[in-house]
């Protein structure tokens, strides 16, 4: 014989004699005050030794999937960049860097060719 569980009653929005006893007030927050950032070179030190995954993107396409489902070995994908245009080398998806694709022994690799400027900082010397 198998054990009912009980189950709990149906509620029921409160009545107009109970919403009279509910007791409501504002919320009380400290006063945060703006403290002062320590300097940039100091508060990044921590972090140097942190691993990050730079990608470098040849360039993109884009494709309906019925085409790339008829993709098969020794298919050419042509990317929306040219030869000898710089390339882009990001961190997370945020670029940083432009470079070019060099071939060192037998690996590729890529020469930066300039740093790129952050979007959500001002430059040095504003604030």
């Amino acid at each position: 014989m198998a054990e009912e569980t009980p189950q709990a009653p149906p509620t029921t929005p409160p009545t107009a004699t109970e919403m009279k006893d509910i007791l409501a007030k504002m919320a009380e927050f400290a006063q945060f005050l703006p403290q002062q950032s320590p300097t940039t070179s100091a508060s990044i030190d921590f972090l140097r030794d942190v691993p990050v995954t730079i990608t470098a993107e040849l360039g993109r396409v884009v494709m309906p999937i019925g085409e790339i489902l008829k993709l098969g070995p020794g298919a050419v994908v042509e990317l929306d960049e040219q030869i000898g245009q710089p390339i882009k080398l990001t961190v997370r998806g945020v670029a940083f860097a432009m470079g070019e694709v060099l071939v060192v022994d037998d690996r590729f690799a890529i020469r930066i060719q300039s740093l790129l400027q952050p979007k959500s900082s001002p430059p040095p010397g504003k604030s």
